[in-house]
């Protein structure tokens, strides 16, 4: 092939290209793991144990009450459907739950609050259950209301 004119072998490479790209994709790569460590939320476990809460029980336990009782009155008046109010009487009762132990149980399930260390709240919750997602007749609002209250109540 030396013989034609006008043909020349492949020329090589400089070893700087490689060490370039390789260098490059190391920059990539690194972008990354930056922009993931830096957008991560921190993890956080719910078996740690919590501060306790600043706030004055008496008084949360009374406005509690109030909305407790708010609910009962609207569901006894017609201006709230029964589902609905059992579902607020639930969200209610784990607000209460969350201000006065500071444990988030508007996310967790009552199998959730067993396993924490809140029997009462679990088992309120479990109550709770069959005004808000079982099939019709639903129980009265005056039960829940009752047992939601109850909770509330004794608490601490």
């Amino acid at each position: 092939m030396q013989a034609e004119p006008g043909f020349y072998g492949p020329l090589q490479y400089s070893p700087v290209w490689m060490w370039a790209g390789v260098a490059l994709l190391a920059v990539v790569a690194g972008w990354y793991v930056f922009v993931f460590a830096v957008t991560r939320h921190p993890r956080t476990t719910a078996h740690r144990p919590r501060a306790a809460s600043l706030t004055d029980l008496p008084a949360l336990k009374a406005a509690y009450l109030q909305r407790i009782d708010d609910v009962e009155r609207a569901a006894a008046a017609g201006q709230r459907g029964v589902r609905a109010s059992h579902q607020d009487l639930s969200r209610l009762l784990r607000s209460f739950v969350r201000d006065a132990s500071g444990v988030d149980a508007l996310r967790m399930t009552r199998q959730d609050l067993e396993r924490h260390p809140l029997p009462a709240a679990a088992s309120a919750v479990g109550a709770l259950y069959p005004g808000e997602f079982g099939q019709e007749p639903l129980p009265p609002v005056s039960t829940a209301a009752a047992k939601a209250r109850e909770t509330v109540s004794t608490w601490g």
